[in-house]
């Protein structure tokens, strides 16, 4: 199967990435992995890539499309792949459209995990990391034994900037202005496949292959 990916930020799109790759036998391709691939291993993309990122701009969509047009041709996307991460506006489709279009591949899904705002408010703001050792907890869902404290290494736990209720607010604005119209882009090729996001993520990876048939 060929998926992409929708939903906002804090969803768990990554974690069902993550099961429908191992279940489909197929790569989770993230944007960001591919990037961080590109630069490391020190290629014409990864240079020109790196340019931008090391000034703090954004990645031209021409330049992202010509790095996951390389990661496609490779062997193990033969099968398939979920792209995450990518597109992210209505232009982007449309760049990746043509893209796909002239590498002969067409999509069999855009996977949309519908989460409400506030819960995903609830699941980001509760998250706590442990800056010494790198575990993760939440303060409902998977809280500390003594407050505040790791469990592993006893060092205090600390809340991501990326966390903070108003950073969750302004990233959720940006995704409704942004990248929720992909939802009815997507619904207009009739490939969008809704999975409503529920609080046990077994939960929602049974909604997941549900929708998919798989």
């Amino acid at each position: 199967m060929r998926i992409i990916l929708l939903g906002a930020p804090g969803s768990g799109k990554g974690t069902q990435a993550t099961m429908l790759s191992e279940k489909l036998n197929i790569p989770h391709i993230s944007t960001g992995d591919i990037f961080r691939s590109n630069i490391k291993g020190g290629t014409e993309l990864g240079i020109k890539a790196k340019e931008f990122i090391d000034k703090g701009a954004l990645v031209p969509d021409e330049l992202t499309i010509d790095i996951i047009k390389d990661r496609l041709k490779q062997e193990d996307c033969k099968n398939g792949f979920i792209l995450d991460g990518f597109p992210r506006t209505i232009p982007q489709a449309d760049f990746l459209d043509d893209a796909l279009r002239a590498m002969g591949i067409k999509l069999d899904a855009a996977l949309n995990i519908d989460v409400a705002d506030n819960e995903i408010i609830k699941r980001m703001s509760g998250r706590r990391v442990c800056p010494n050792c790198g575990a993760s907890y939440h303060l409902i869902f998977k809280p500390t034994k003594l407050d505040g404290i790791c469990d592993s290494c006893n060092s205090g736990v600390i809340q991501r900037d990326d966390d903070r209720e108003d950073t969750v607010l302004n990233r959720l604005k940006t995704y409704h202005s942004q990248t929720e119209p992909l939802i009815e882009y997507y619904s207009k090729k009739g490939i969008v496949k809704t999975a409503k996001g529920k609080d046990e993520v077994a939960h929602t990876s049974e909604e997941v292959l549900k929708v998919l048939g798989i």
